[in-house]
C-alpha cells in the first residue's frame, strides 16, 4: 500500500512533518528516558499552542538543550537560559524555558527513587498501555482522572507545565494510551 492510501488520524493529514511524526512516533510506546523527558517538555512547550509549532522547532530545542539531556540541563545556568530565551528557533517564554531546567531537577530525583523515569511513568499504567476504540478524533477526551492523578504527582515532584491536559498529550505521545482511531493503519501497528 502507497504512503498516501494509508488511512490515518484525522489530525495529521495537514502537514509531511504532522504525518511523519505520526506515522513513526505518535502512540508507540516509549521507555528510553531521555526521550522520555524530552517528550515531557515538548509537552510543556506546546500549552496554548499547536502540536504542528513544537515539531517545526523541536531541532532547535534539541540543540539548545543539550539533546534533552536531563544531567546536562540540570546545571544550566540562569545565564545560558537567558542566551536560550533570545533564541527565535524555540517558544521564548520564560516560565517554559526555566522550567526544562526545573523539570531536570525533578527527573533525576525522580530516576534516583525509581531506578529510572522509564519505571516512575509507565507506572500509571501497571507498565501497558491502555488500547481505546475511538471510531472518531472528536471522541478522544483532553483530560482523563489517569492524567489528573499524573499531573498532580509530577506537580508534587517538581515538574512544572505538567497540567491533566499536558499529561494526556504526553500519555497520548509516548504510548501510554493508543489513541489512534480504529480505522487508522498505525492503531494496531502500536
Amino acid at each position: 500500500m502507497n504512503q498516501q492510501d494509508k488511512t490515518r488520524c484525522s489530525w495529521c493529514l495537514h502537514d509531511p512533518l504532522d504525518i511523519e511524526y505520526h506515522d513513526q512516533e505518535w502512540g508507540k510506546p516509549q521507555h528510553d528516558d531521555r526521550m522520555l523527558f524530552e517528550m515531557i517538555n515538548l509537552e510543556g512547550a506546546q500549552a496554548g499552542l499547536s502540536w504542528f509549532t513544537i515539531l517545526k522547532k523541536r531541532p532547535n530545542y534539541k540543540k539548545l538543550f543539550a539533546n534533552f539531556e536531563a544531567k546536562k540541563i540540570a546545571k544550566f545556568s540562569d545565564e545560558k537560559l537567558e542566551k536560550i530565551l533570545l533564541d527565535p528557533g524555540i517558544i521564548r517564554n520564560r516560565l517554559k524555558v526555566y522550567g526544562v531546567r526545573k523539570n531536570a531537577l525533578a527527573f533525576l530525583k525522580v530516576q534516583k527513587e525509581f531506578g529510572s523515569f522509564d519505571k516512575y511513568i509507565w507506572g500509571f499504567v501497571d507498565g501497558k498501555p491502555i488500547v481505546n476504540k475511538w471510531k472518531d478524533m472528536s471522541a478522544v477526551p483532553a483530560v482523563t482522572d489517569l492524567s489528573k492523578a499524573m499531573s498532580k504527582d509530577l506537580k508534587k515532584r517538581g515538574f512544572t507545565f505538567v497540567g491533566p491536559t499536558i499529561c494526556y498529550a504526553y500519555m497520548q505521545a509516548i504510548g501510554m494510551v493508543n489513541d489512534h482511531s480504529i480505522d487508522c493503519f498505525r492503531y494496531k501497528e502500536v
